[in-house]
Order: C-alpha cells, then sequence, then structure tokens
C-alpha cells in the first residue's frame, strides 16, 4: 500500500507544473511538522498527567493539626483537600518491647505503655503490676543513677567544669544547646541533667569523675548491685545507649534511694532553669510538664527516650494522701506516658475513698 501510494504522488508531481509541485510539497511539510507538534504536545499532556497521577498519590501528614493533606484529580485538575484525622499515622521503628512482644500485654487499665509498676512507697506493696520483671533499654531514665552517684561521692558542687569534644554524642548524634567549650559548675550541670535531660551535662559529670567515665560506670554498677538491681546494667551516664537496662522492679528500687537525696528531688522537679553558658544565658524547661500542674504532687521524677526504649517515665507522687512510685517503660507516643500516670491516678484515687491512705 505504502509503495502504491508513494508512486501516485511522484505521478502527480510529475503530472504537475513546478509551481503546483511546490505547493504541494510545502503543503506536505506543512502537515508533518503539525504532526510533529501534535505528537509532542499530546506527549506533554500524557507527561502532565502521570505527574499529576503521580502527585495526587503521594500524602503529606501534618501532625500539628491531625490533619493529612491529599492531592485528588478533579476533571483533569489539580486539587488539594484536607481530611482530619483521628490521630495522625506515625512510622516509628519497633522498641525491644515490641520486639519480646510486650505490646501485645493487656491490662484493665488500657495504658500505652508495655511495662508499668506502681508501688506503696511506705511498705513496698504492689498496686499495679505490667511485664515489672523484663530488662529493657531505659534511655534517660539512667540519668536517676547518675545524679545519685554525684551526690553520694560528695563532689565539689561548686566546681567549675568544661564540655569538652568527649561529651558530643557519637551515639546518636543528638543536638545539645551546650556547645563544647562552655564552662558550668557541677551543679549547674547536673541541674539540667535531671531537669532537661541534657546528654552532654551527663557526659561531663561522668568524664570528671574519679577514674574517668570508666569509673563512673563501675560505680553505677555497684551502686546497682548494692540496691539489689539484678537486672540492671549501665555502660554510660547519660542513657543514649540502648545496652544500658533495667526492669521496672528495679527502677522502683532505684527511685526509692534516690528520692532520700534533697538535691536530687530540687533539680528531678524544678519546672525551668536558666544557666550561663559560653557567656549567654540558656533557658531549660522540665521534659515532664506534669511538675507544673498544681493539681499534682511530685517529689521526684525523670523521662527519657530513645528508640529502642520508647517513651519512659518514673515518679514519686503523693494520691490521697499515700506516696507511690511509678514506673512506665516502653510507652508510645510523645505524652502517652503522662496520660498513662494520669490514668493510674485516677484508677489508684477509686481504690480508697478521699482522705483514707
Amino acid at each position: 500500500m505504502f509503495k502504491l501510494a508513494l508512486s501516485a504522488l511522484i505521478s502527480l508531481l510529475f503530472a504537475m507544473t513546478p509551481a503546483e509541485a511546490a505547493k504541494v510539497e510545502q503543503r506536505s511539510s506543512s502537515a508533518s511538522v503539525k504532526k510533529q507538534v501534535v505528537k509532542k504536545k499530546t506527549a506533554a499532556k500524557k507527561s502532565r498527567y502521570k505527574r499529576r497521577e503521580a502527585a495526587a498519590k503521594r500524602v503529606t501528614v501534618t501532625t500539628r493539626d491531625k490533619s493529612v493533606r491529599r492531592v485528588i484529580m478533579v476533571r483533569g485538575k489539580r486539587k488539594v483537600v484536607y481530611q482530619r484525622l483521628t490521630s495522625a499515622p506515625v512510622i516509628r521503628s519497633m522498641t525491644a518491647g515490641d520486639k519480646a512482644g510486650l505490646n501485645l500485654t493487656r491490662d484493665p487499665l488500657d495504658l500505652a505503655s508495655s511495662v508499668a509498676l506502681v508501688l506503696d512507697q511506705t511498705n513496698s506493696e504492689v498496686l499495679f503490676e505490667k511485664n515489672a520483671g523484663v530488662a529493657l533499654p531505659i534511655a534517660s531514665i539512667t540519668k536517676l543513677m547518675t545524679g545519685l552517684i554525684v551526690v553520694e561521692a560528695q563532689q565539689d558542687m561548686d566546681e567549675v567544669l568544661t564540655v569538652t569534644d568527649d561529651d558530643v554524642d557519637r551515639e546518636k548524634f543528638t543536638t545539645s544547646r551546650l556547645r563544647v567549650g562552655a564552662r558550668l559548675t557541677r551543679r549547674e550541670m547536673l541541674h539540667i541533667a535531671l531537669m532537661s535531660s541534657e546528654n552532654r551535662a551527663a557526659a561531663a559529670l561522668g568524664r570528671n569523675y574519679p577514674g574517668g567515665i570508666q569509673g563512673f560506670v563501675a560505680a553505677m554498677n555497684a551502686k546497682a548491685h548494692e540496691l539489689g538491681m539484678t537486672d540492671t546494667r549501665y555502660v554510660d551516664s547519660s542513657g543514649l545507649s540502648s545496652r544500658n537496662v533495667a526492669s521496672a522492679r528495679d527502677l522502683a528500687k532505684l527511685v526509692m534511694a534516690a528520692h532520700q537525696q534533697p538535691l536530687l528531688r530540687e533539680f528531678s522537679t524544678d519546672p525551668g532553669s536558666a544557666v550561663a553558658a559560653s557567656g549567654r544565658m540558656v533557658q531549660y524547661r522540665n521534659t515532664n510538664y506534669l511538675v507544673s500542674l498544681p493539681d499534682w504532687d511530685i517529689g521526684l521524677q525523670k523521662t527519657g527516650f530513645i528508640n529502642e526504649a520508647g517513651r519512659c517515665l518514673v515518679m514519686q507522687t503523693i494520691i490521697q494522701g499515700r506516696a507511690v512510685i511509678m514506673v512506665f517503660l516502653d510507652s508510645k507516643g510523645k505524652q502517652s506516658r503522662t496520660a498513662d500516670a494520669g490514668r493510674m491516678r485516677r484508677w489508684l484515687e477509686a481504690l480508697k475513698p478521699p482522705g483514707l491512705s
């Protein structure tokens, strides 16, 4: 067919005058150009639609207002819509508790924490228990033992310590508001380590102990053994290592011991404080907002978080005249550990009529 059409065209050209042949050739060339333009436009249009379809499949999650931004196609046009969520989806790595299957354990209070323990501080009676004997990473709860070692060693609290490159986190690569070269007293270092979980401050405290950080870690493990914390092991003074592990039962013993130290009670429950570091004032806030609430009577507390540990919290508090120790480990969600403390408090308040201890 193509050969016959070509032969007919050639014959026609020979039959035409030169002017007519030129016009035909021009029209043919023009038609060819138009076809190429149409093809390019069609290809560009297809490419545009493909990009829009790909964009329509993309979902951006906004956690602040708990809504999802979606790009959809309406009559060939791109449109942005927002869909509210009851809770924004969170992509997270599995914790050590998840890997052990502790997140499958159910409890009457429907806690978000895989591990929980509540003791009566006076007689050590167990009031609530959930996976309390399992050793897990404890993150910055470690700093409570760090503080205990510092105060029991009776080191000079007014001695000025300098943050060095050795205090920089090369385990998790976390940032710090304490620059290398910053100079603070041991008291200030201990204060922000307990109140705001300042990692470089905790590292500097350990490094400035007799025998350096190795001597400090050895003292931490020796103290844990002395307190009967048989499931506990420390490898650093900050808790950034997932090899710092303990059970909830062990941590309750640590809270009881730490609560006997007035300085640890004061520093861990201070809502906020400013320190002079490198010639500038730096404002620090407590990592546990419950200490600022008037309806909570908290005598000592510490929070912790690394991916392997989840959200952690230990507290000594008074509920209806009863002193209790609370431990929550491997909690899911930024505010879930404090929410669990609230659930536990309401449950304890319902156990006995108000005014009875």
